[in-house]
């Protein structure tokens, strides 16, 4: 299988598995793709788990500092921040025993995904979720 073909099913396997997503970096700026994408996410049927340090809830949900602080099981994580921050993201993503890691568009850091990779996480870089979920007609 081509790497565009594996990509394509690892977005496609996402989209269709997961129903809890952690979301680093979840802004409060309804102006923000931080916002917008989680929160088109949620209305589509995803659970949204707003991690960021600075807010007390988002979309209605409580959030936590960081991935360690959320009490219950995620599918994925899905981030929202430049790629200097994503190595330490993906670490705790492993450690909690999230399914996969999810770089939104213009994210990349190919050292965190090989590590992410390494440990069995299935990776997505440089993609919108929002735009990989209409493209793929999965409701």
């Amino acid at each position: 299988m081509s790497s565009l073909a594996s990509e394509a099913s690892i977005k496609n396997k996402i989209l269709k598995n997961a129903k809890t997503l952690a979301v680093v970096g979840l802004s409060s700026n309804p102006n923000r793709a931080g916002y917008t994408v989680p929160a088109y996410l949620q209305r589509a049927g995803y659970r949204i788990i707003p991690v960021n340090p600075n807010l007390s809830d988002a979309l209605g949900e409580t959030a936590y500092p960081d991935l360690r602080s959320i009490p219950e099981p995620v599918d994925g994580v899905v981030i929202f921040r430049r790629p200097e921050h994503i190595l330490p993201i993906v670490e705790q993503a492993i450690e909690i025993g999230a399914g996969f890691v999810w770089m939104q568009l213009g994210i990349v850091n190919e050292e965190a995904a090989g590590v992410a990779r390494e440990a069995g996480l299935d990776v997505v870089m440089d993609a919108c979720m929002m735009v990989e979920h209409r493209r793929s007609g999965i409701r």
